[in-house]
């Protein structure tokens, strides 16, 4: 008796003071689904366990009689009706049809869908269902420029994480500090060490996130504003009436807010750069050339350049300023008198260009070019002419001739 009482007593010590009990973590909770995950796995590796009966004998918490006639002439009806009940899973579906069906929803719908689970994350998050998306909406102004830029981003991202990157064997710079002060870098990683419920949280964040080279990153990037990229903007400083009817290059960003964007244009001689708020949609373009705007666009259709064509010129105050883009078109030399069936315009060295937004008599009304020997022209009191562009596509033409002046501008 006396054994009894002692190993008891003993018993109940250990499971006092030795065992605290401690609240259930959060991912207790998730144990019942994760069983369900568990033998849907286990199934592959034992046929047995696909049989929809017995896994539902073995989950359910009614016992089936199978000794009935009326359970066994209904076992296919009951396993039938058990399938429409639990209904099928998404992640069933085959590749194909699930690509399908990704195909189809907006960016919004992806973002949804790849916080599901891992499996979806990595299939919403793919470049090939994101470049539509992107061409969409940002096809009609992100250029060459632009994606060179990106790519400038993303390489000093990487780079910026090569060298002060706390993983070991991937901050190189880390690593060269902890060779040189190795107390002082103890120190910061002890004080690190404190924090591994946030480096835990800060892991699982940047594990969730898309790789930083992909298109959803880039559509991420441009719709929250954080990236600044280059494009062209027509009718600068909100139709400042000097820039009517054309084409600067600015950094821009967006502003979700408002469906707008904001411009930053490069300084002008001694002038700062401007800033313009509110720039619609319809006033930007991708660049149509690499031409820096501070560079000589090289022209190579002056031999195609015919009366009526129409063309945008490169032009600046002076040569401390980098060149916009003008609009206007080929006009015919003084001698003719306009009649195509007798117009040898096009067989002269010299080309007349006009700017009909401005009224006859203007300085600005009209410039003549040399088709053969054509760089850069002008002076400082009416500036200078630089490389032309011929305009061989309607939309483009259409762009320009939106933005045609109310009135005649002197």
């Amino acid at each position: 008796m006396l054994l009894i009482f002692v190993t008891c007593f003993s018993f109940i010590l250990f499971f006092r003071y030795s065992l605290p009990i401690k609240p259930l973590p959060p991912w207790a909770s998730e144990m019942r689904l994760l069983s369900f995950c568990f033998w849907k796995d286990f199934s592959i590796l034992f046929p047995f366990a696909a049989n929809k009966n017995t896994l539902f004998n073995v989950l359910s918490p009614k016992k089936v009689n199978n000794n009935t006639s009326s359970t066994l002439s209904t076992s296919k009806k009951n396993q039938s009706m058990m399938m429409i009940e639990e209904g099928m899973s998404v992640l069933d579906l085959p590749n194909l049809a699930l690509e399908c069906i990704l195909e189809r929803l907006e960016p919004a719908g992806l973002c949804n869908m790849a916080c599901v689970c891992t499996y979806l994350k990595d299939m919403c998050l793919s470049d090939h269902l994101w470049e539509n998306h992107m061409k969409k909406r940002w096809g009609r102004i992100i250029g060459h420029a632009a994606v060179k830029e990106w790519q400038f981003q993303i390489a000093t991202k990487k780079e910026s994480n090569y060298f002060l990157s706390r993983d070991k064997g991937r901050g190189l710079l880390m690593g060269y500090l902890c060779k040189l002060w190795p107390p002082v870098m103890f120190i910061r990683h002890a004080s690190y060490a404190d924090d591994d419920d946030v480096d835990d949280a800060n892991k699982m964040e940047s594990s969730s996130q898309p790789s930083v080279d992909s298109i959803v990153s880039c559509y991420r990037a441009l719709e929250t504003g954080k990236f600044w990229f280059p494009a062209q903007v027509f009718n600068r400083e909100n139709g400042h009436v000097g820039f009517m009817l054309s084409c600067y290059d600015a950094d821009l960003s967006y502003d979700s807010h408002t469906d707008t964007f904001q411009a930053r244009y490069p300084p002008h001689g001694r002038r700062a750069a401007a800033i313009e708020i509110g720039v619609s949609w319809d006033r930007l373009r991708a660049p149509p050339v690499e031409t820096s705007p501070h560079d000589l666009h090289v022209s190579d259709c002056l031999n195609d350049l015919r009366p009526k064509d129409h063309i945008e010129i490169q032009w600046r105050r002076n040569k401390q300023f980098p060149y916009g883009w003008w609009y206007g078109v080929v006009g015919h030399l003084e001698a003719c008198d306009g009649n195509i069936s007798y117009c040898h315009c096009h067989e002269s060295d010299t080309v007349v260009l006009e700017f009909n937004q401005y009224t006859p008599g203007s300085r600005w009304r009209h410039t003549m070019i040399n088709r053969k020997f054509h760089r850069e022209e002008g002076n400082e009191a009416d500036g200078f002419y630089g490389g032309i562009r011929k305009l061989y596509h309607k939309h483009e033409i259409s762009m320009w001739q939106q933005f045609w002046p109310a009135e005649i501008l002197e």
